[in-house]
């Protein structure tokens, strides 16, 4: 948890945040997506349109090879699945969704730095895996690390 929060404290310098004092959370989000796509995405979530917005903007800053080598990587399908944090077919299972929703000292919820996933964005992974997270292989199904 220490390397975890060392890896946290470092990118919030890189990006220009403070540090978190305990107890405190990242602050609430804006939608990526636009609220047409929000209700499409509740019903049928398509990765290239839904999934990977959400994931490129909120969690693969951390979760990637170079950030947090040795916790969940969600640069492509293949490292995202070998990590066993997603469950196609239970999100109750998946311990994506229920990082997101845990409250545990020092980090409230995902991501812990920068804006907070919305309500709409987990109900949309939330359904995402629940519909057995379809993740195409290749450039579609490769996310951004941005530098």
């Amino acid at each position: 948890m220490k390397t975890l929060f060392c890896a946290a404290s470092t990118l919030l310098l890189i990006v220009g945040c403070s540090t978190p004092k305990e107890g405190e959370t990242t602050y609430p989000g804006q939608d990526i997506l636009s609220p047409r796509e929000i209700i499409a995405a509740k019903q049928k979530p398509v990765f290239e349109a839904h999934i990977k917005p959400i994931l490129e903007a909120r969690c693969v800053v951390c979760h990637n090879h170079k950030v947090l080598p040795k916790l969940m990587n969600l640069e492509n399908r293949t490292k995202a699945m070998a990590s066993g944090k997603i469950v196609p077919g239970h999100p109750e299972q998946s311990l994506l969704v229920h990082n997101i929703e845990a409250s545990h000292a020092g980090v409230n919820t995902m991501p812990p730095v920068g804006e907070r996933i919305t309500k709409d964005e987990l109900a949309i992974l939330t359904e995402w895996i629940k519909q057995g997270a379809e993740w195409p292989t290749g450039s579609a199904g490769t996310l951004k690390v941005q530098p």
